[in-house]
């Protein structure tokens, strides 16, 4: 009888503490939620919410819908499935970095993650962050090992994390696709994603603790340009107070004379050739395209390839449709059309491609317009173990994740105190540009008179020192 009452007493005091004012049921869209506690003392994550209904059978290839609602209290404790997308392996130079262990993958992919301190307080209004992964717009997910929201939380930002629809499924250009849409386009339904998610934050984060009207979105590298659409995008006037771009470029810097946009529509080239994959294999109907299964449809361009020789570049990544976007991020910057607000642009020291001077160009053309931005190089080569296991060397593209999340706990790779101090200064300049627009830190805005980029290094010593961090990348 003890026994008996002991265990029952255990499992009252866990319905009560379930239950309890630190850790409430929440009323959103869909239905009600609850959280689960985080190994920070304070902070509750939400994994796995929906914010759209599963993009399957008829809602393929389709702007994203209403949440399905739900029935009694939905414990958020586990992430919802990643896009449909490629398996990780060694081919991959990142696999051994950040995709060591995949998740579920499936066209039913449209989830977030919320990491708040502030559960069921809507007074409190924090500032908010949404984060978009990176992946050529063909890999990702939003809980990868290295986005760990808990820093951010206890920092008082509540950071959420998105998944969007990628590849074939969320950037698919196609004739039949545009003649069915209200707007007459086809392919950006990634990004259709990304702003129901901005939308669904719009509208529930308030019962999270965090302030509607201080939102800051942030990506990196595929993100990166998906934040660059986003800013660029009519659909999301209201929805943006600050932005970060981290590894996706500036402003492309031309040669004199060379043309700005191509004579024929990139949306309708790529429609025209990813038509031609479809009718191939024999998918000449919207319903035919929608009946076949998820690996025929993946998988459908590398087979066309290997069987008739052809080899067309089927791009899948947003173009310019007139609806979700209406010109270039190129054009809207140097035209003053992008979002008027506070923006944070960067690039790792050993990043893809040559950056500093498109960075360089956007920074000059937001001064013109009297605006400030905040400009970066990570220059930190990341530690590596004696036998120099690591197939990414020094500080390269997607460097910068384990600091701004300041997640190293949950890497291999041998990080020292000094590798903690820096991960501190990095996570606090970008959780004080959530908080102010003003990262802080030393950190000055880039202007004319101090055409300088915030490095983040550690001094020679090996030691983290501020002044050391903030020392000027000069004009080349």
């Amino acid at each position: 009888m003890r026994i008996h009452s002991l265990f029952a007493a255990v499992a009252l005091g866990a319905a009560l503490a379930a239950c309890s004012p630190a850790n409430p049921v929440l009323d959103i869209e869909g239905g009600r939620i609850q959280g689960v506690k985080s190994i920070a003392k304070g902070v509750y994550i939400y994994k796995g919410i929906p914010f759209a209904a599963p993009p399957v059978g008829e809602l393929r290839w389709q702007e994203p819908q209403p949440v399905v609602p739900w029935e009694g209290v939905k414990v958020a404790d586990t992430f919802g499935p990643g896009a449909y997308q490629a398996p990780h392996d060694s081919s991959n130079p990142w696999t051994s970095e950040f995709y060591w262990e995949d998740p579920e993958f499936s066209e039913d992919c449209l989830y977030l993650n919320v990491w708040t301190p502030a559960p069921g307080k809507p007074e409190k209004k924090l500032p908010v962050a949404m984060w978009i992964h990176g992946g050529a717009y063909t890999g990702g997910w939003g809980y990868e090992p290295e986005f760990d929201g808990k820093v951010w939380a206890q920092k008082g930002v509540v950071l959420v994390t998105v998944n969007y629809r990628l590849g074939v499924f969320g950037f698919l250009n196609h004739p039949l696709l545009a003649q069915e849409s209200p707007h007459g386009v086809s392919g950006n339904y990634g990004i259709l994603d990304q702003i129901a998610a901005l939308k669904w934050i719009h509208a529930n984060i308030a019962a999270f603790g965090g302030d509607p009207e201080n939102i800051t979105i942030f990506g990196q590298s595929a993100g990166a340009g998906s934040v660059k659409t986003l800013v660029s995008s009519p659909l999301t006037d209201g929805l943006i107070q600050k932005a970060i771009i981290q590894s996706g470029g500036g402003v492309t810097v031309r040669p004199a004379g060379a043309p700005t946009q191509p004579t024929v529509s990139p949306m309708t080239l790529l429609g025209e050739a990813w038509k031609a994959v479809f009718d191939w294999a024999g998918y000449d109907t919207l319903e035919k395209m929608r009946a076949a299964s998820t690996e025929e449809v993946f998988g459908l361009a590398a087979r066309y390839a290997a069987e008739t020789g052809v080899r067309t570049r089927l791009a899948t990544s947003p173009v310019v449709d007139g609806y979700v976007s209406t010109e270039s991020f190129d054009a809207a910057a140097t035209e003053g059309r992008i979002k008027d607000i506070p923006y944070m642009i960067g690039y790792t020291r050993d990043d893809m491609g040559d950056a500093e001077a498109g960075i360089r160009r956007f920074c000059e053309l937001r001064n013109a317009a009297g605006k400030p931005v905040y400009a970066y190089q990570f220059a930190h080569a990341l530690p590596d173990d004696e036998a120099g296991s690591h197939d990414m060397k020094g500080a390269f593209h997607s460097s910068e994740l384990w600091y701004m999340f300041k997640s190293l706990d949950r890497g291999d790779r041998p990080f020292t105190q000094a590798d903690w101090a820096l991960a501190e200064h990095v996570v606090s300049c970008w959780t004080n540009f959530a908080k102010t627009g003003d990262p802080g830190e030393g950190w000055k805005a880039y202007s004319p008179e101090d055409p300088d980029f915030m490095v983040f290094d550690l001094n020679a010593d090996g030691t983290a020192d501020a002044s050391a961090m903030g020392a000027p990348l000069k004009r080349n």
